[in-house]
């Protein structure tokens, strides 16, 4: 039972860590220190129903079916491409700064709403959380244990990203660092993309 949980957290962890849509959005609330707690618990708290949804076998029954997994992989593709072309655009634009917002922009309920869209309408975090962890979960005895090691994982992940943002306000405090933030961020989505294009 340890030994799956481990498993679970290691693999939860390494997945996760990879710069994606949610992750992007939650490393920027965190370095404008807007609605922090709420929005890493939401996250953290999807991540496990999708876990969990995975390992009740739900992960399986999509990759069993071909045409239900090319659906997902494609619409995740078309996501990725799409939100990774929002950030070139934020960057061409000239980026923001820490003091444009002066930590009171937007509302709990547009930060929350925006973070469940790119949780939720993301087809990709089906492919890892439902398919990927699920699909791998049933190869131990006790996939519940593998399952909760990987949910502990996304919430030791989001609190680390979302409150550790702050110890990177003092370099986001010019516009050119939130435009470099932007290409990486868009970078890492269209290569996503293309690995799920190519089938990798």
């Amino acid at each position: 039972m340890f030994e799956a949980g481990v498993a679970g957290f290691a693999l939860g962890f390494s997945l996760i860590m990879a710069i994606g849509a949610q992750n992007a959005f939650v490393l920027r609330q965190g370095l404008r220190g807007e609605f922090v707690l709420p929005l890493v618990l939401t996250c953290a708290i999807s991540d496990a129903l999708l876990i969990t949804a995975g390992v009740a076998g739900f992960g399986a029954l999509i990759a069993g079916s071909s045409w239900a997994l090319d659906l997902v992989r494609w619409a995740g593709a078309a996501f990725l491409i799409v939100y990774g072309a929002m950030n070139f655009r934020a960057a061409w634009q000239g980026g923001d700064t820490l003091q444009d917002t002066g930590g009171t922009a937007g509302s709990l309920g547009a930060a929350l709403g925006t973070c469940l869209l790119l949780t939720w309408a993301n087809p990709h975090v089906y492919l890892d959380t439902v398919v990927l962890l699920g699909g791998i979960s049933a190869q131990y005895q006790v996939a519940w244990a593998f399952g909760v090691g990987a949910a502990i994982s996304s919430f030791v992940f989001f609190f680390i990203l979302g409150f550790g943002a702050r110890l990177l306000r003092p370099v986001f405090t010019s516009a050119r660092a939130w435009q470099w933030l932007d290409v990486l961020v868009g970078v890492t989505m269209w290569a996503i993309a293309a690995t799920l294009i190519v089938g990798v």
